[in-house]
């Protein structure tokens, strides 16, 4: 089951960005973890999927046969990190941060919590973060392929640092999209970061230590 589940899932992941739109619906929390130097330490992930792709999962996977919604506790078992089952080469989870310019590489998931909400998979992973000063940190959460369209709905940050973000511009993004698009050739169409465009930008901004 979990095989099938995540063939699934990585399929779709991986699929060319047909026509440049998004097809899998993701809203995501990000916390942020600080030690007490001020370094952020790791991040706590929670990804609502969308009902439609909720239900193809569910399917799959052989789950709430009864279609009421209601996972039983085996069942919520099994779905636990169905969505971190494989994680391929250089995936990136979809998340990306910077500081100083330089990437911050993220170490690999580990699954912490799973429900059904309102007909929608609530997943939440947790990954490590090399210690990083805080100050000016810059995340982004996008698939580069735009397959998926996360939007960030909530941003927290512990200690004495805050979120500031910057969403996307609607307008020009579709503008950038389309420029991209067209000036891509065959070849290098298919290894285009499409999604970047419409991803919104979270900096930390933290109080001076004393």
């Amino acid at each position: 089951m979990f095989q099938r589940c995540c063939f699934l899932f990585l399929a779709m992941m991986a699929a060319a960005p047909a026509g440049a739109h998004p097809h899998v619906f993701v809203d995501s929390d990000l916390h942020l973890i600080l030690n007490d130097s001020g370094e952020v330490t790791g991040v706590d992930v929670t990804w609502t999927y969308d009902d439609f792709f909720t239900l193809l999962i569910l399917e799959d996977m052989g789950l709430d046969p009864d279609g009421d919604g209601v996972l039983t506790d085996e069942e919520l078992e099994q779905l636990h990190g169905f969505d971190l089952v494989e994680w391929p080469p250089g995936f990136e989870g979809d998340l990306y941060v910077h500081r100083d310019g330089e990437k911050v590489e993220l170490a690999r998931p580990t699954p912490t919590a799973i429900a059904v909400e309102d007909g929608r998979i609530v997943a939440s992973h947790h990954r490590p973060i090399p210690e990083v000063p805080a100050q000016d940190m810059l995340l982004e959460q996008y698939d580069p392929t735009y397959y998926v369209a996360y939007t960030l709905t909530d941003v927290s940050v512990e200690g004495p640092c805050r979120s500031e973000i910057t969403p996307a511009t609607p307008g020009e993004a579709d503008k950038a999209l389309a420029e991209s698009l067209n000036t891509a050739s065959e070849d290098m169409f298919q290894t285009i970061e499409l999604g970047v465009h419409f991803a919104a930008e979270v900096r930390l901004a933290c109080e001076p230590r004393s």
